[in-house]
């Protein structure tokens, strides 16, 4: 299974803001520190701000931070929000399914039970996890490169 961008983006951009608190943060920070393009970021950010994780201040001084508590903040939740699909093969999108062992594929079975079981581990999961590393995460991300 391979996560998109966007997720991998999100889960960034959360993990950043996690690791600043009340602190504003701005998307050209954040592009900058992780060595990633701004205008994804804008386009994560606002579906951020849209669902409710995080908040933008407008104006002088504005930024971003996290609008609800780390320990809020499912992951496994916010996978299935940011991806688009999980279709891990071809069978699993009914429209497009020109497989044509298909009707008595075991595969597909294999893979729906992992695809459960991975979702099924990330809800296991909040923000406040992946914050546990406080100080070296916010050494790494000091860094120049």
């Amino acid at each position: 299974m391979r996560l998109t961008l966007y997720t991998d983006y999100s889960l960034r951009v959360l993990i950043y803001l996690g690791l600043k608190g009340d602190q504003l943060s701005t998307i050209q920070e954040i592009a900058d520190r992780y060595h990633i393009s701004k205008n994804h970021l804008m386009k994560v950010t606002y579906d951020l701000a849209q669902i409710g994780l995080i908040e933008t201040v407008r104006g002088r001084g504005g930024g971003i931070r996290l609008k609800v508590e780390p320990k809020d903040i499912n992951i496994g939740k916010l996978v299935r929000h940011t991806e688009e699909d999980f279709h891990v093969v071809e069978c699993f999108e009914r429209e497009n399914n020109h497989c044509i062992i298909s009707p008595a594929c075991q595969l597909k079975h294999a893979l729906n039970e992992a695809l459960k079981a991975f979702l099924h581990e990330l809800d296991q999961y909040t923000l406040a996890d992946f914050l546990q590393s406080k100080e070296e995460l916010s050494d790494l991300l000091k860094k120049e490169t």
